[in-house]
């Protein structure tokens, strides 16, 4: 609260540039970028924006690190960038452990504390970019893990009505890469989220490439420190450092297609990874489709193929959304010219 009693309203930053605000270093500017640090700075920027014209319908974009955006380069009216901080542990229970943490927290960072806690359960997730806030967004996962398997509830403001409401798990509807939040983009704000940790952890080492990772080094039995550092071990390896070259990680999702789809490509592609999924459908390696049809550290202008793994799309300098975009139809288009797959992008297109 100011000195007045009055709310602080947000910072707001006019005709703001966004290039350094999304992990791809695309062009894009912002009408009006507010910073909110808390549930009442959310409310007053949904305030401040409902009484410009167009109100509501204003709000181009909800902004956390940016590690998960393609900006198609149109000039946006107003963003709103999250940056609440906290972390904290709620309840200490004999079977688990329930923390919450703030969703402008940087994610990967929030990983590391909890592990300096001792509170295993989140260390399959290291190294992914972004803010805790985002993460049920897209319901990250790598390594054998999604997050939705570890959150318990989750604080989201309405903007449309500026009232706060608590989503327990089943509440968020989560899917692959999917939620009830990025279905309806524009109109919850996540402020919090809760994690449940287990107590009685037990690590959970059975994708392929982690395994693989461990056993190399001697780990039959790791601790949660050394998958963490195993899967970081793994990520560099294969992702630049959006530090050097712009992207915003895995670009497309595995597909998922029917059995007798995959086994009529496994006739014909008897190498091409698959993995069974609970409702009979098989899931397909989208980076393994994709280096098939050549596209692995090929360029198209400035946007191109990471040459380290062929999901990641890169920015090699001076690329634009369009520039993104226009690589991404390519290689979508030769997929499905090749495989009969179609793939879906992962990233938010704005």
């Amino acid at each position: 609260m100011s000195t007045s009693g009055k709310p602080l309203m947000p910072c707001v930053q006019i005709d703001a540039d966004l290039t350094a605000l999304n992990t791809f270093g695309l062009p894009a500017r912002a009408g009006h970028l507010l910073r909110v640090r808390s549930v009442e700075e959310a409310r007053q920027a949904c305030a401040f924006i409902k009484d410009r014209p167009g109100g509501v319908s204003g709000l181009s974009l909800i902004l956390g690190g940016g590690s998960n955006l393609v900006l198609r380069g149109e000039p946006l009216d107003s963003v709103l960038k999250v940056e609440i901080p906290g972390r904290r542990r709620l309840i200490d229970a004999e079977s688990d452990i329930l923390v919450e943490a703030g969703a402008g927290e940087n994610w990967h960072d929030f990983v590391c504390w909890t592990l300096d806690q001792g509170w295993p359960g989140l260390e399959n997730l290291s190294l992914i970019p972004g803010t805790v806030g985002a993460a049920p967004v897209q319901n990250i996962g790598a390594y054998g893990l999604e997050v939705a398997e570890r959150i318990e509830s989750l604080d989201a403001l309405d903007l449309a009505s500026g009232e706060l409401e608590r989503f327990d798990a089943p509440a968020c509807q989560f899917g692959y890469r999917d939620s009830v939040f990025k279905r309806q983009p524009g109109r919850w704000l996540i402020t919090a989220v809760r994690f449940r940790l287990p107590r009685h952890w037990q690590p959970l080492i059975r994708y392929g490439e982690l395994e693989r990772e461990l056993a190399e080094n001697g780990l039959d039995a790791p601790a949660s420190r050394q998958i963490s550092d195993a899967v970081i071990a793994l990520r560099r390896r294969k992702l630049p450092d959006p530090a050097e070259l712009g992207s915003a990680g895995s670009f497309f999702k595995n597909p998922v297609i029917d059995a007798g789809q995959c086994a009529a490509l496994l006739a014909a592609h008897p190498a091409l990874p698959h993995h069974p999924q609970p409702d009979g459908r098989e899931k397909l390696s989208a980076g393994w489709l994709i280096e098939q049809c050549g596209w692995k550290g090929r360029r198209l202008g400035p946007a191109g193929c990471y040459a380290q793994h062929a999901l990641i799309l890169v920015n090699h300098g001076g690329a634009t959304g369009a520039d993104i975009l226009r690589l991404a139809s390519n290689i979508q288009n030769d997929v499905f010219r090749r495989f009969g797959v179609e793939l879906e992008p992962e990233p938010v297109l704005v």
